[in-house]
């Protein structure tokens, strides 16, 4: 279970311009809601937020929010973070407080581990589908990240949720016969393997057509010889003729 820390502050002021006054000021507007908590309006620091968020994996690390005057630390979850369209500039952070012993819905990461035999002994390329598995647990089950050996995968071969060891008390939010990996074929030996009947039948046809050439130029000479024949005959008449 990663943890991280923040610094927040309360603000009383809501809405469109007092959210710009404290985007100005190098702040960002955030949220703080949960289960049994009134929403409590919030800012941080944007170099902080920026830092920290660039530094964790946001989805599933563990965020003490320590708010200017409160005794404690609220745990929390990052459930959203708001961005500018263009510009590289955060706008806004919804908070979510958890509790010890209540389950959550979280999402963590898959890493892959290894090169698949497909892929250094038959030149097939790894595809991953799921990069972030949805789970379900509570905070102290979190898993920082999913590892999944791949070294044994073939071509076409492929790993599901079901190969994921989840840990105790830990939930899959999607079927177990989803594909998270799989080595395939590249697609440039598929094109290459669909086209090779089309190349020999293109040669085929070419021989085909040698030959009626080849048939064409035999007979030619054949020809040539039956009209110089009939040229020869019709000169031997005409000379009779003349005598």
């Amino acid at each position: 279970m990663a943890k991280a820390t923040l610094k927040a502050r309360k603000r009383d002021n809501s809405g469109k311009g007092a959210a710009r006054t404290l985007r100005r000021e190098g702040r960002v507007p955030a949220v703080l809601y949960g289960r049994e908590l009134e929403a409590i309006h919030l800012s941080v620091d944007a170099h902080d937020a920026e830092v920290l968020f660039h530094s964790i994996s946001v989805d599933n690390t563990i965020v003490d929010l320590d708010v200017e005057g409160e005794k404690k630390p609220y745990q929390t979850l990052v459930r959203e973070i708001q961005t500018h369209p263009w510009r590289n500039a955060m706008l806004h952070v919804d908070f979510l407080r958890i509790q010890e012993g209540v389950a959550v819905d979280l999402e963590v990461p898959v890493r892959l581990l290894g090169v698949p035999a497909g892929v250094r002994l038959g030149g097939g390329v790894l595809e991953q589908m799921v990069h972030d598995l949805p789970i379900r647990c509570v905070p102290s089950k979190i898993p920082e990240a999913f590892e999944l050996d791949v070294t044994g995968l073939e071509l076409n071969g492929a790993l599901h949720v079901s190969d994921i060891k989840l840990g105790e008390g830990v939930e899959a939010r999607i079927p177990p016969d989803r594909t998270v990996c799989s080595v395939a074929i590249p697609k440039l030996v598929e094109e290459v393997v669909t086209t090779v009947p089309t190349l020999e039948g293109e040669v085929a046809e070419g021989a085909e057509g040698a030959a009626a050439a080849e048939g064409a130029a035999a007979a030619a000479p054949e020809g040539a010889a039956a009209k110089g024949e009939k040229a020869e005959k019709g000169d031997k008449k005409d000379k009779k003729e003349k005598d």
